[in-house]
Formats: structure tokens, C-alpha cells, sequence
């Protein structure tokens, strides 16, 4: 069964970023000056407004729009703001399109979609068809990452009919390319291979192999998808060789992808090999985690096919894991699927079931998907029918697009005769990474969202932020900090009489219920040391009630271990008894090493405070005086005396136990 993953339309999204990077650069540029030269334009006030921010933008889009995206976004506002001021507003709107493109490169469409959108609005005042078209491209490629296919559509299909008549061929072949993006996520093969089919004569046009190569590579998928496998086969190969001769990695590993699969599926598992292994080399000479996932997914199905289930196992299991660190179900359902098929083959019941629900849950998933896609196609074609009035208007404004053309044919004929291979090379990587774009994000912000839980789960919240901003958290002195630990009395011999796993589960039962009640009173579990537990209130943050919440939460902490321990001597079972200690007083507080680190606190009080608690008895809570002046007299609070007690390292200490009014009455 073929790999039904996103390697196959890797053309689709790719080959219209190229286009787009290719476009940006200005007509008349063709060979890039020299950058000090631009600059020294730009600082020169002598020179006419217009050639200063001419000379600026094409040094944005020569050295900056590819290699550096954030110095483009820098650069490009000082165009804007300068454009503001002179008022020039051709200027203005190019700024804004530059922005735009500068986010592009780094994932972010909404500020891409904002800054295009108001460049649009310029350009149409001032009635410049040329950035219109650009703008109203750009504009649609972030609706298709958005996966608004219809806003995206309408873009593109206006973008189409000024860079037509503008004579744009470049911009012509990319909206093409991009129509038939979205043809394709919403299924519709004819319309897409239309498409694709003029994206492909236009680039033979422009004679540029690595935008040919790419809409070749799009009509392959097509045709495969299509059935027609002799014509699919015919165009990946032509794909591959005009890769191979430009040069394009990525594209040459692409091919070879969908060779490979090619041959899997006629069961030719020779040439398989020999493709798959090509995408291996190309897989790790790039990075690529997604070409690696698709290597060991299809390597597996090539050992299957030749009766080798163990090594077929497991490869699959290396493709599983990574398919599922790239988020891709249809990888994912094709690894589990082979995965089954071996297991039951090798008569390994258990493990078959077990991955054939897993199957069962991925097709669930994707069948979501596809109905979700389904929706979207049906509410396509209804709003493409509804749309004759801005079809109308559509038509108005390519009709003014004529009055440009005379002044703009020649210097749009020689588009790509200014783009340099370094600026080519740069789109094809940047090409790459935009080509995950949708997907990365979505796996980045699951893979933020862990790193963020779980260094909320390491240090308090404030500290963290302080380490995310600066790259360290400085120590701090606080002053009035309360103390709290805990210990369970006669832990070993108690231990001794439970298993290793009942003793786990016990400790752990325990201290998941501190750990709620310490939220609950907002103050900040430290550490656990074996039995003990440890934990402060007024820090990171001071508070003013601190030490009566840090007072309230032992109370219940000893409640819960009561109420615990009645339930487990009604069930036969060996309880634990806690003693818990409070003492308040200054500390200093931090982060501790540099692997494996945590949030700890130092002091005379934190000493202080485990004498208090080991000189406790289980079921009470016992503070100390300095802790017992803090809150003697808050109404909330009932004490016993128990005088001066004679502590190792203190000499004698006033201890008090406390509990709550309630509880006392």
C-alpha cells in the first residue's frame, strides 16, 4: 500500500514559495549592487527621496528578505516610517509588502496577512497594479496556511488576472501553482492538473528548471492520484533528472520518496531499495526528520514485502516514533498498519490486537479530517457561485491593469535574469522550511507547551519566566518566610512492612494531596527528600498572609493524614502517622546547579523549622514562637502552650501546637 503522506505534495507548497521569493526581487535589478553602495545611497539626504527608498528596498530584498529575515523586518520599517514621512505612498505600500514577506519567512501569516493587506489598500488608492498583484499573492499564500481555501482562492484568482495583464509571468505561474494548492487539499484532481499544467508551460517559458522540476513533480502526484501510473512515472522521473542537474536536494529527495513508493506499491522491491536508499543519505544530509520518518516507514514495507519481519519491525517502529513527533497520521496509520500485519504474521496475538485498535483510532481521526475537508469543498464551490459581483469588480480593475502595462512589460520580461543563485539557493532552503511551516507550528507549540509545563513543574512561575527572559534567576533574600515540613513517624519500620510498589503508591497518594492543598493556599512546594516533604509560604512572592495560609495548609495536610489513616486501618492495611512543623524567618532562595536543577532555600530558618517539625507529634501541628507571634491573634486559630523544648543544635525553643477554631470547638 503506498505512503499516503505530505512527501507527495511537497511540490504543491514549495515550488510556489520559490516563486514567491523569486518574485519579490525588483524588476530592474538585474545583478545585485553592491550593499554599501545602497547604503551609502540611503544615508545620502542629497539624493531624490525616491532613490534613497529605492536604493533601501533593494537592499532589503538582496541581502536581507532570505538570509535575515528579522534585519528585513527591521529595515523594512524604517522604509515604512520614512515613506510616511515623505509621503510617498508607493513606497509606503512596498514597505508593508516587504514586512510581510519578512514574517513569511518565519511562520508568522497573520502579521504577514496584516501587513499585505494594508499595503493592498495603499496600492489601490494610488492605483499601482503591480504591487496589488504582489500583495494580493502574498496575501493568499497565508490564507492557504490558514486553510481558508476560499479566501485563499479568490486572492490568488485576482492576483492571476493583474500579473496577466501586466505581462508578470512569473507571478502568473505562481498564482497558478497556488490555485492548484488548493485544488488539491480539497480533492479536486481535474481542476488541480489544469492548473498545474499551465504553472508548468509557464515555467518552461521562463526556463527555470527548478520551478519546472517542481511543477512537474505536482502533475506526477496528480496523475498517480489520479490512476494513471505510466504517466506518473514518466514525470517523477523527469522530476528527478532536473533536480539531480539544478541541484536541488530537497526536490531530488522528494522524488525519490515517491519513487520509492511507486515501487512498493507494484511490488518491485528492488528499485524500491535503491530510491529509499538515496532518500536516507539525502534524508540525514538535510535534517530532516520528516524525509527520515518516511525512510524507515518505507523501508519496513520493503523488508514486509520481502518476508523479513524482524528488521522490518524494526524500522517501523523507528518510523512510528518519529511520525508521531511529526504529528503525521496518515504516516502514522501506515506504520501501525504494517506494524499489525508483521505481528499477526509472526502469530504475536496480543501485540496485533493491540496495534489494530491503535489502526482503528488513526482512521477515526482521519476520517475527521476528511469529512472536515468534504465541508470545506461543498462551501467552496457554493461561494465561488455567489461571487460574480467581485468577480465584476475583479474585471474593472484588471481592465486599469492595461494603462501599467506598456511601462512595466519589459522590466517583469526579465524577472528571473536578476534573481543571482544565491538568492535562488536561500529561497529553495527557506522553500524547505516553509514547506513545514503549518505543521511545525502546530508540533512546536505542543513541544512549548510541554517544555513550559514541565518547567512549571521544576521551578515556581516567577522564577521561570526570570529564566526564560534573562538565561539565569539570581538568588534572593526574603524575609519573612514560613517554613513548612513534614515527615511520616517511624517511617522505616513501617516501610519494611509494605512492598515496594504498596510503598510507592502510599507516599505518592500522600504527596499528590500536599501538593493540591499547597495550591490551594498559593504557597510553593520546595522539594521532597524520601518521607519528608518541604514547602514555603511568602516566596517568590511576598505576601501579607503568608503565614497563616502556610499555617492552614499543615492543618489540613494533618487532617488529610487522619482522615487517611482511618480509612486504611478500616481496610486492614499499615497507616502512616505525620508529624508537621512550621517555623518563619528569613532565607535566601534559588536555583541550585546547572543539570537536574531545582528552586531551593537556605537559612538558619530552614534548619530551625525541621527542629520544630521532629520535635512534633503525629496529628498536631506545631509552630514555632516566632511563627505563633505572626498570627496569636487571628481569630481563625486555637494554640496550646507547650512551653520551652530542649532542641539538638538550638538549645531550648517555644513551640505551640495550633489548629484550626472549627476543629477545636
Amino acid at each position: 500500500m503506498p505512503i499516503k503522506t505530505i512527501l507527495k505534495k511537497l511540490f504543491f507548497l514549495l515550488i510556489s514559495i520559490v516563486l514567491t521569493l523569486l518574485s519579490t526581487v525588483e524588476a530592474s535589478a538585474q545583478a545585485k549592487s553592491n550593499p554599501d553602495s545602497l547604503w551609502s545611497i540611503w544615508n545620502n539626504q542629497t539624493q531624490p527621496d525616491t532613490s534613497r527608498m529605492k536604493a533601501l528596498q533593494t537592499l532589503i530584498i538582496d541581502y536581507y528578505a532570505f538570509q535575515n529575515t528579522d534585519s528585513a523586518r527591521i529595515l523594512g520599517n524604517i522604509l515604512l516610517n520614512y515613506a510616511r514621512q515623505k509621503r510617498i505612498r508607493k513606497y509606503e505600500a512596498e514597505a508593508h509588502n516587504l514586512i510581510g514577506i519578512s514574517w513569511m519567512g518565519q511562520g508568522g501569516y497573520e502579521k504577514s496577512l496584516e501587513h499585505n493587506r494594508k499595503g493592498l489598500q495603499i496600492a489601490e488608492e494610488i492605483k499601482d497594479s503591480f504591487i496589488i498583484g504582489k500583495c494580493l499573492s502574498d496575501m493568499g499564500n497565508s490564507y492557504s496556511f490558514f486553510g481558508d481555501y476560499f479566501m485563499a482562492y479568490k486572492h490568488f484568482q485576482r492576483g492571476l488576472k493583474i500579473n496577466r495583464a501586466l505581462g508578470n509571468k512569473v507571478y502568473e505561474s505562481y498564482n497558478h501553482g497556488n490555485m492548484g494548492n488548493v485544488y488539491i487539499a480539497l480533492g479536486d484532481l481535474p481542476r488541480a492538473e489544469e492548473c498545474y499544467r499551465e504553472q508548468l508551460r509557464l515555467n518552461e517559458v521562463l526556463g527555470d528548471k527548478q520551478s519546472i522540476a517542481g511543477a512537474t513533480g505536482n502533475l506526477a502526484t496528480v496523475y498517480l492520484e489520479q490512476g494513471d501510473k505510466s504517466k506518473a512515472l514518466e514525470h517523477y522521473h523527469k522530476a528527478l533528472r532536473l533536480s539531480i542537474e539544478g541541484g536541488f536536494r530537497l526536490f531530488v529527495a522528494i522524488n525519490h520518496a515517491n519513487l520509492a513508493d511507486f515501487h512498493v506499491t507494484e511490488k518491485q522491491y528492488t528499485l524500491a531499495e535503491e530510491h529509499n536508499t538515496k532518500l536516507k543519505f539525502l534524508a540525514d544530509e538535510l535534517s530532516s526528520s520528516s524525509l527520515l520518518a518516511n525512510f524507515y516507514v518505507m523501508q519496513c514495507q520493503i523488508y514486509q514485502g520481502l518476508g523479513k519481519y524482524k528488521e522490518s519491525v524494526a524500522e517501523c517502529e523507528k518510523g512510528l516514533e518519529l511520525s508521531i513527533a511529526e504529528r503525521d497520521i496518515e504516516l502514522q496509520i501506515e506504520a501501525t498498519r504494517s506494524l499489525y500485519e508483521i505481528n499477526k504474521s509472526l502469530n504475536r496475538g496480543s501485540e496485533a490486537l493491540a496495534y489494530h485498535e491503535k489502526l482503528l483510532a488513526l482512521q477515526d481521526t482521519l476520517k475527521k479530517d476528511e469529512a472536515n475537508t468534504e465541508i470545506q469543498r461543498a462551501e467552496f464551490n457554493s461561494q465561488l457561485l455567489a461571487d460574480s459581483i467581485q468577480q465584476a469588480e475583479e474585471k474593472r480593475l484588471v481592465s486599469e491593469a492595461h494603462v501599467e502595462e506598456v511601462r512595466r512589460k519589459n522590466a517583469t520580461r526579465n524577472y528571473l535574469v536578476g534573481t543571482s543563485l544565491g538568492v535562488l539557493l536561500l529561497a529553495g532552503g527557506l522553500w524547505g522550511r516553509l514547506r513545514f511551516a503549518r505543521r511545525s507550528k502546530a508540533r512546536l507549540q505542543v513541544e512549548k507547551d510541554r517544555s513550559e509545563n514541565l518547567l512549571l513543574n521544576i521551578l515556581p512561575a516567577e522564577i521561570a519566566e526570570e529564566l526564560k527572559q534573562k538565561g539565569r534567576a539570581d538568588a534572593r533574600d526574603f524575609n519573612m518566610v514560613s517554613i513548612l515540613f513534614t515527615d511520616f513517624k517511624e517511617f522505616t519500620q513501617v516501610s519494611e512492612k509494605l512492598t515496594a510498589k504498596e510503598l510507592v503508591e502510599e507516599i505518592n497518594s500522600c504527596f499528590e494531596a500536599f501538593d493540591a492543598i499547597c495550591g490551594k493556599y498559593k504557597i510553593e512546594k520546595i522539594k521532597t527528600i524520601g518521607d519528608a516533604y518541604m514547602a514555603a509560604g511568602g516566596l517568590p512572592v511576598p505576601a501579607d498572609d503568608s503565614v497563616k495560609n502556610t499555617v492552614l495548609a499543615a492543618i489540613e495536610m494533618s487532617d488529610f493524614m487522619l482522615s487517611r489513616k482511618t480509612q486504611r486501618e478500616g481496610e486492614g492495611k499499615i497507616p502512616f502517622e505525620m508529624r508537621v512543623g512550621i517555623h518563619t524567618g528569613p532565607v535566601v532562595a534559588g536555583i541550585v546547579g546547572v543539570k537536574k536543577f531545582q528552586y531551593d532555600i537556605w537559612g538558619d530558618t530552614v534548619n530551625t523549622a525541621s527542629r520544630i517539625e521532629s520535635n512534633g507529634e503525629p496529628g498536631k501541628v506545631n509552630i514555632s514562637q516566632f511563627t505563633y507571634e505572626r498570627i496569636k491573634d487571628d481569630s481563625q486559630f486555637a494554640f496550646k502552650a507547650r512551653g520551652k523544648i530542649n532542641v539538638k543544635g538550638k538549645g531550648e525553643v517555644e513551640m505551640y501546637f495550633v489548629e484550626s477554631i472549627s476543629k477545636h470547638k
